[in-house]
């Protein structure tokens, strides 16, 4: 189809054409799947624009975001993957790569604050590493979906303190709050971690400046990461909520799902812990999350 638009069609006709011809000049692509990714954004996209009929004036506008988001987005801020993450998009990806399977625990979202080469522990070992916040004893089994234990799957575990900061958002260099370590020969694993609480996602850029001008809550869900990897089985990324949260219906990132809402059950100071360590006064709480991982390609 040749790209000169003929002057006798209606404006209609002229939007249309434009579209075909664009989605033409991908025919000559080797891919095919990515042929098919560039017809399809095409097609949405103008269809969006000309659904709302957007003005220049806006695209401009929007152009403008993406370049701030750009910006702001470095090796300790992923602002692209926020924008994804508030947007749905990240959620919805996920909705329709990871099909369910038998009673394989769902996956959520992977958020912009994993960190390559967290330090290892021992099972029974404390994630927070000097952290502020409540301890919690979290422990599990990872099994595959026969039930069979899955010994050596490698868990991933990054969380917040309680004042809602990830390590990397601090402007020192120390790493608390993330480790890995890996499931025993029974597929058990155990861990020190601090009681999830809720915090505001990254609302100081543009990602922010669209909450607010959309009135909307930067607000996440009190939740605790999870990775779960192992040879022949499904990559799992997900997290553990919170029971009784008041922000799981509301979460800004829309990553809560039922079956990853777990009691903290609180204890009261004093109260014995399961690997006998002292933590004098404080109260501290438990959790449990057994994990069940689908074969690799189902």
């Amino acid at each position: 189809m040749t790209s000169t638009t003929p002057s006798n069609l209606t404006p209609e006709e002229v939007e249309q054409r434009l579209t075909e011809t664009v989605i033409a000049s991908f025919s000559g692509t080797s891919d095919e799947r990515l042929k098919e990714l560039m017809t399809s954004l095409v097609t949405h996209l103008h269809g969006f624009i000309r659904d709302v009929r957007l003005t220049e004036e806006e695209w401009n506008q929007a152009i403008a975001f993406l370049t701030a988001v750009g910006h702001i987005t470095d090796d300790r801020r992923q602002e692209f993957i926020l924008l994804s993450d508030v947007l749905g998009a990240s959620m919805q990806t996920i909705n329709v790569s990871n099909t369910p399977y038998k009673d394989a625990t769902e996956a959520t979202v992977f958020g912009p604050f994993f960190v390559d080469d967290a330090p290892r522990i021992d099972n029974g070992g404390d994630i927070a590493g000097g952290g502020v916040g409540q301890p919690a004893w979290v422990e599990g089994v990872v099994r595959d979906t026969d039930g069979n234990p899955v010994p050596g799957a490698r868990i991933e575990v990054w969380e917040a303190d309680e004042d809602g900061l990830y390590d990397v958002q601090h402007d020192d260099e120390r790493v608390y709050g993330r480790a890995h370590l890996f499931s025993e020969d029974d597929g058990s694993f155990r861990f020190w971690g601090l009681t999830p609480t809720p915090y505001p996602i990254p609302d100081d850029g543009p990602v922010g400046a669209l909450l607010a001008a959309t009135g909307r809550s930067p607000m996440r869900a009190s939740h605790l990461h999870f990775m779960v990897t192992a040879p022949g089985l499904r990559t799992l990324v997900t997290h553990i909520f919170v029971t009784g949260d008041e922000l799981l219906a509301t979460d800004s990132v829309f990553g809560v799902k039922e079956s990853l809402i777990k009691d903290f059950e609180q204890q009261e100071p004093g109260t014995p812990t399961p690997d006998g360590r002292d933590l004098g006064d404080a109260s501290w709480s438990r959790a449990r999350f057994d994990i069940v991982l689908a074969p690799e390609g189902a």
